[in-house]
């Protein structure tokens, strides 16, 4: 644990969710007392249950066999100094994908597995450590995940019935249409198969580029993002995408599934699809918003009836949107986003591009730099509260933070998360959550299921789903 604080104070900012203030500065120190027990000494009062859940979560203890350089070993445990270099050397031994299973560096394990194969394509096998002694000891021999180029491909061989995969997904495209008072529908693969709802404790969005040297001006108007918001039709791509396997997102604070945090401020979505109330925010604020045309800033200025700060008369609702490609459900999505941006005079111009892509280019970047020209960025899948457990937004809304992809900055948005660290208080997250729900820091869309799970009937012990996307194969079995 040591190592881990010691190596996050020398590389903080390349941890992605660092934020400014959070772990580890508000670490003044850490002592180890024993092997089993060490004391931090925090540098003021803060929540505990935020600190438990979204400081102290984040921690992975590192083995001493990883404090080491290409020159032998070192003392990052000990002195931060040495830290720099541990961690140079551990980062370019990653870069080595085709070694994960047999550099000795990453056969230093203490869970129940260890890994057995490993190549770039995502074929990847584990079998149970032997010298594992905690709970939860494999039941199975091995434990093999096996990629697949696209939805069909992987479907087509859940329907053979060749039994060779036990854990798969139905693809949304060939999901059975939810009756309302159902968990799910139909299963197709019911002879083989259990069909299973893996919701995530999540939020989904989009996010925008305030800080994009062409179009940030207009991004950092709160009425512009409001309309944005305004034109996802969330609850009929929820429908005709998803065939009903997901929920709308409503701000910051996750309503779906159900959980102790869902705000009812939030309800109902106070920017639920209403294009004519995207086509007044504009037009209120000196844009023109021609039909099927380009609007454009009629009334330059700071006023509470012009375009805002940095936006210029002549200015045009002209964004680029990359989106990642390959999702049926994202494509949709994005034509329907599109198709009703054109009511309003808002032109988005649509670019397909790998998930891999988009996650690279849609980053927090400097005004003025090579990297800041992107202006939408949509991966599809925002954002799953983990290691964050308790969704406060610190790291995706906080000014600064290292996941908050659009740079969006709001003082009073600020105020609020730091109030959530230090108040156990329901009523703190409840503000929060109003606050971030009017403001739109991003673009919120539905927060559909991450999968329908077909499991094997003779399979156990994979249910329930955790709702922070992690899997336990350790508990799995098999039955006759």
């Amino acid at each position: 644990v040591v190592f881990w604080i010691n190596m996050m104070k020398a590389q903080k900012k390349n941890w992605a969710v660092y934020v400014p203030g959070g772990i580890p500065d508000d670490i003044d120190s850490v002592t180890a007392d024993s092997p089993n027990q060490v004391t931090f000494h925090l540098n003021k009062s803060y929540s505990a249950k935020w600190f438990v859940y979204n400081e102290l979560a984040q921690i992975t203890p590192l083995p001493h066999a990883w404090d080491r350089t290409a020159t032998g070993t070192s003392d990052c445990e000990h002195s931060v100094g040495d830290c720099t270099a541990v961690y140079n050397y551990l980062t370019d031994q990653a870069k080595s994908i085709n070694s994960y299973a047999t550099n000795p560096l990453w056969q230093v394990v203490d869970g129940p597995w260890r890994l057995k194969s490993f190549n770039a394509d995502g074929n990847i096998s584990f079998i149970p450590n032997t010298s594992y002694s905690g709970p939860n000891k494999p039941h199975l021999a091995q434990f093999n995940e096996a990629p697949f180029s696209d939805n069909a491909a992987e479907y087509n061989v859940l329907r053979s019935g060749d039994n060779s995969i036990q854990v798969g997904y139905l693809p949304p495209e060939n999901a059975p249409a939810k009756p309302d008072d159902q968990a799910v529908g139909h299963n197709p693969l019911e002879n083989n198969y259990t069909l299973d709802r893996w919701q995530s404790l999540s939020v989904n969005y989009f996010p925008l580029n305030s800080h994009n040297p062409k179009v940030g001006p207009i991004f950092q108007q709160q009425y512009f993002r409001q309309a944005l918001a305004s034109l996802v039709d969330q609850k009929s791509i929820i429908k005709a995408a998803v065939h009903g396997y997901g929920g709308t997102t409503n701000g910051p604070v996750p309503t779906t599934p159900k959980n102790p945090y869902a705000s009812d401020k939030t309800e109902p979505n106070p920017f639920a699809y209403n294009p004519d109330r995207a086509g007044k925010l504009l037009a209120d604020h000196g844009w023109s918003t021609p039909r099927d045309g380009v609007g454009t800033c009629e009334r330059p200025g700071t006023g509470p009836n012009q375009c805002g700060p940095g936006v210029a008369a002549g200015t045009q609702l002209d964004f680029q949107l990359m989106y990642a490609s390959g999702t049926q459900r994202v494509t949709l999505s994005m034509q329907q986003l599109q198709s009703s941006a054109t009511k309003v005079g808002i032109k988005l111009n649509l670019r397909g591009a790998p998930f891999n892509t988009v996650i690279g280019t849609a980053i927090p970047c400097e005004a003025g730099k090579p990297d800041c020209n992107w202006e939408m960025g949509n991966w599809g899948g925002g954002w799953v509260f983990a290691p964050d457990f308790y969704p406060t937004g610190e790291q995706i809304f906080g000014t600064g933070a290292g996941s908050n992809v659009g740079s969006f900055s709001d003082p009073k948005l600020d105020e609020l998360i730091a109030a959530t660290q230090h108040s156990d208080s329901p009523e703190a997250l409840q503000s929060y959550a109003q606050h971030g729900s009017q403001t739109v820091p991003v673009i919120w869309q539905p927060n559909v299921d991450y999968q329908e799970t077909e499991i094997a009937n003779n399979l156990k012990g994979v249910t329930p789903q955790n709702p922070y996307l992690n899997i336990t194969p350790e508990d799995w079995y098999y039955v006759k």
